[in-house]
């Protein structure tokens, strides 16, 4: 990798940190549209976009910990086999194409999410214990497979099904996101034996970008604006893992 070439991709992680943390989201899957434009390996991708979940999922853990919309019990049967599918889908290593069409299917479906209103909340009704088990091992297996950490499919789904206000479902992706990037990460590490050296430059500037965006969505961003942004090169991107 040449320095010009790292130079633009870390320009491209500081610009989608500060973007998504304005709005409120972790950025997986800017991270890998920005990595998917610069026509990177998609061996190359998953790695590297787990190590930022690991990064922006600690933070958002944290911060949601300390304000106390973090629920355990809506947690765990979520995660009780997401952790160990995640970790299978981190070792399993699909043929290139095979992984570009299901990277851009994902960034499809996350530009559809930035252009949907989040439905009117009600009282939340708690999600069947063995089905919430059997989504969150479905999705733990494609976080792991992709390297999205699989917020961008948990969140909406609590959401939709109304089993958690906004701030709960985030607050219950966020560790969710965490664990499985970790599973996920471990599982890669295992079948490639290979870490992307390069990813501990891009933490830092997804950390500088978060924290700058964080403070600069309170203040001044247009967030509708930023999302219909962020939904254009998520499909723009997704367009060209399809095509290409």
């Amino acid at each position: 990798m040449s320095p010009e070439f790292l130079v633009l991709l870390t320009l491209g992680i500081f610009l989608v940190a500060l973007l998504y943390s304005s709005v409120g989201h972790a950025g997986a899957s800017g991270y890998i549209a920005v990595m998917s434009l610069l026509s990177m390996a998609p061996a190359t991708i998953k790695p590297t976009a787990l190590v930022l979940n690991i990064l922006v999922a600690s933070i958002g853990t944290w911060q949601f910990w300390r304000a106390g919309y973090f629920s355990w019990r809506l947690f765990w049967p979520f995660s009780l086999l997401s952790i160990p599918l995640a970790f299978l889908g981190g070792y399993i290593s699909l043929p290139a194409e095979i992984l570009k069409l299901i990277l851009g299917i994902v960034l499809l479906y996350s530009a559809a999410h930035f252009f949907l209103r989040p439905p009117q909340e009600i009282d939340p009704t708690t999600p069947p214990r063995g089905l919430a088990v059997f989504i969150g091992g479905g999705i733990g297996f494609l976080s792991g497979l992709t390297g999205t950490g699989g917020g961008i499919f948990l969140t909406p789904l609590l959401l939709l099904m109304n089993w958690a206000p906004a701030r709960n479902a985030a607050a219950v992706s966020a560790l969710f996101i965490l664990v499985n990037s970790i599973a996920g990460l471990l599982g890669n590490l295992s079948s490639t034996r290979q870490f992307p050296a390069f990813a501990l430059v891009l933490v830092v500037a997804a950390g500088v970008g978060g924290i700058i965006g964080s403070y600069m969505g309170s203040h001044r961003f247009n967030p509708q604006l930023i999302k219909r942004f962020l939904a254009m090169v998520l499909l723009i991107a997704g367009c060209k893992l399809i095509l290409t």
